[in-house]
């Protein structure tokens, strides 16, 4: 089992910057590809960035690149999103989430990852 505890949401002025944080527990985190989606009101969640467990591998939705850095500490059991560059479409509440045990690649597929935390809110203002 993994338990997801995200932190580091708010409300921030267009153009500034954000880091979340994806806190783990559960002895599998470091073999676990993780990611992190985001759901504005009224959309369905989707995806924007994911990770090996090794951190070597880093996959972005196309909205975020260049803006958005993925990273992790496995020492630590966090994953972190550095978000720059903020505008008022990535206004949604953003989860974490984590592939089960063996499966160590990033995946862009919400029903490839076997555990989700319960979101932090995001809001840019304009």
């Amino acid at each position: 089992q993994v338990q997801l505890v995200e932190s580091g949401g708010g409300l921030v002025q267009a153009g500034g910057s954000l880091r979340l944080s994806c806190a783990a527990s559960g002895r599998t985190f470091s073999r676990a590809g993780m990611g992190w989606f985001r759901q504005a009101p009224g959309k369905e969640r989707e995806f924007v960035a994911a990770i090996s467990w090794s951190g070597s591998i880093t996959y972005y939705a196309d909205s975020v690149k260049g803006r958005f850095t993925i990273s992790r500490d496995n020492a630590k059991n966090t994953v972190y999103l550095q978000m720059n560059s903020l505008n008022s479409e990535d206004t949604a509440v953003y989860y974490c989430a984590a592939r089960g045990s063996g499966s160590s690649w990033p995946s862009e597929m919400r029903y490839e990852y076997d555990y989700w935390g319960q979101g932090t809110q995001v809001t840019v203002s304009s």
